[in-house]
């Protein structure tokens, strides 16, 4: 079999994005996303993994062969059929979110957790099964950059979704070429500079059989889609000045947005489900993908907790309370929280599941603990440093131009030095820190990571759930029995201790 290399390139991946998107921002249309300073930035940082899939020093820990196909691709790309190609797809995760500092969250190898298993899984999307193979192998074969939307707008909640036809995503009707959908889903993270989207109902959705079937789509939609619009939030790297200042959030911000469809053709060939209600939401379960963006986000967030962990560690000794026992226990919890996410993609790398087609994915047991665990650490992180660090953060010059003031700078020079470093060290460091924490751009990955997986009661209920449908939570209970029925009104009923109650 001879096995092809079309990886897109940093250059290929940039030129993609040129394809007359409607991305919309401060009222006005944006002409070329990959040279407007709010998105500028953060595509060339994801041109630079594409880059790395082709440097030497890199591209064999990050690329592979499907063997299945012959496709050459990102190792989290194609489907994993053993514990060891798990642990090489999380070396090559961990190797891409390195080079963001784990904030780029919706990196491309992010929507692999459901595009790997796609191929080997086409036969559950029955008559639009030759879509499911043909989507996986462009996918895979280029590495494309897609994301999803799979939640309704918050307008109303308590109305079911098929009274919400004004709102909701669904079909309009149905032509030779395609069906025209209509409606709204958010949240489009990093979506403006992606190569398309993956649209479905969210898993816990309630379709009503015999009302909710135009809702039940799962679909594909590309970004120069007519008819698709894209909505996005305050950009953060439009404002944020010099990298000095805002190290982070000048070439990290991944935009959100929210995706508007107005009468949009979908060609039947970018279909997955429709009108089917089992399938729009049981394909979650059937495709790994609960498995495997766990995966993948605590990967990333291992990542971001060692920056985070070295960041609070030489803030400590910046400001000189590095020696204090109770700073010391603070730099040991973080150091704690990265372990812990990192042991939990061990287990899951080398604790899996079968899957389809002969693949494995991470044991879902596994990837339900992380869910819940990572929505917790950020929390935690951020009070941390608030505490450790105190005002230090605050205390910094205005703006990088402060230090090229030949008045101002030997006043600084004087009165900004750190315990164990010149002021200029210390002020670019504290940034760095306020980067990640405490400006709109920190804020967001506060927010960000606290719902990055969804509602915490809903993390909760699907574990209860799939705990449930599992049987494990029937083993617990028979547990519960098997204690029981050691003992009774009358004593110990078996075991060791029958007999030894005082005569």
């Amino acid at each position: 079999m001879t096995h092809d290399n079309q990886l897109m390139t940093g250059d290929d991946y940039l030129e993609s994005l040129r394809d007359g998107r409607q991305v919309y921002l401060g009222g006005e249309r944006v002409k070329d996303v990959t040279r407007h300073p709010a998105f500028r930035n953060s595509a060339l940082s994801v041109a630079r993994l594409y880059d790395a899939l082709h440097d030497p020093a890199t591209s064999g820990v990050l690329t592979g062969t499907d063997e299945a196909t012959g496709i050459r691709t990102h190792k989290f790309f194609k489907p994993s059929r053993s514990a060891a190609e798990l642990v090489e797809a999380r070396e090559a995760i961990a190797t891409w979110a390195r080079m963001s500092y784990g904030f780029l969250g919706r990196t491309p190898e992010y929507k692999a957790s459901f595009m790997a298993g796609l191929g080997v899984n086409a036969g559950y999307y029955g008559p639009y099964a030759a879509n499911a193979t043909a989507w996986y192998e462009e996918f895979a074969r280029k590495a494309l950059y897609l994301n999803h939307v799979i939640i309704n707008p918050p307008v109303d909640r308590k109305r079911a979704i098929h009274d919400m036809e004004d709102v909701f995503v669904h079909a309009v009707r149905e032509t030779d070429a395609g069906v025209v959908v209509s409606g709204a889903k958010m949240l489009a993270t990093g979506s403006a500079i992606t190569n398309a989207g993956f649209v479905a109902p969210v898993g816990s959705a309630a379709l009503a059989p015999g009302k909710a079937e135009a809702f039940a789509l799962v679909f594909f939609v590309r970004m120069d889609n007519p008819g698709v619009k894209l909505v996005c939030r305050t950009p953060y790297a439009q404002a944020a000045g010099s990298p000095f200042d805002a190290p982070l959030s000048s070439r990290f911000d991944e935009n959100d947005s929210v995706l508007l469809l107005d009468e949009a053709l979908i060609p039947w060939e970018d279909v997955l489900v429709h009108r089917d209600i089992e399938r729009a939401t049981g394909f979650y379960a059937g495709s790994g993908f609960p498995n495997l963006y766990n995966f993948q986000s605590g990967i990333r967030l291992s990542v971001k907790l060692e920056l985070m962990a070295g960041l609070l560690s030489r803030g400590t000794k910046a400001n000189g309370t590095d020696a204090f026992r109770g700073v010391q226990a603070a730099v040991g919890e973080v150091i704690t929280m990265r372990d812990m996410v990192w042991a939990l993609t061990s287990a899951m790398a080398y604790d899996p599941e079968p899957g389809s087609g002969g693949t494995v994915v991470p044991r879902l047991e596994h990837a339900s603990a992380m869910r819940m665990y990572n929505a917790q650490v950020w929390d935690r992180v951020h009070e941390l440093f608030e505490t450790t660090l105190g005002g230090a953060p605050l205390a910094v010059p205005s703006s990088a131009r402060d230090l090229t003031n030949p008045e101002l700078r030997p006043l600084i020079d004087r009165f900004y030095r750190g315990s164990d470093s010149s002021a200029h060290d210390r002020i670019k460091l504290l940034k760095l820190v306020w980067d990640a924490i405490g400006t709109e751009f920190g804020g967001r990955h506060e927010l960000y990571e606290r719902n990055y997986s969804g509602n915490g009661e809903q993390v909760r209920l699907d574990a209860l759930r799939w705990a449930t449908g599992r049987g494990s939570l029937a083993r617990y209970e028979a547990l519960v029995q098997q204690c029981l029925d050691d003992y009774d009104l009358d004593g110990w009923r078996r075991g060791p201790w029958t007999g030894s109650e005082d005569e």
